[in-house]
């Protein structure tokens, strides 16, 4: 009886179900093995299998990805911090 169960649960852990507006729970496990939590954008995309979620990168992402010898990245984000500073 209690493996019965133990198998049951095994099987429910990667399932998820859709609510009615179309919300649905991704695992705690696979949260924290993809390190996606609240805000984090997902990209949706449609494969011959199924339906495959990817973490989007944004610009803020890739901030320090490329090389930036003339330091542009860095005197944007200088400005833009002290504009939300003056507002």
């Amino acid at each position: 009886m209690i493996l019965n169960k133990v198998i049951r649960v095994s099987k429910l852990e990667n399932q998820i179900v859709v609510k009615k507006k179309g919300q649905a729970t991704i695992p705690v496990k696979v949260r924290k093995k993809y390190n996606i939590a609240e805000g984090t954008r997902l990209e949706v995309v449609e494969t011959e299998e199924g339906i495959l979620l990817k973490p989007k990168k944004t610009f803020w992402d890739m901030i320090g990805a490329y090389p930036d010898p003339e330091g542009k990245i860095d005197k944007l984000l200088y400005k833009i911090r002290h504009e939300e500073e003056d507002e």
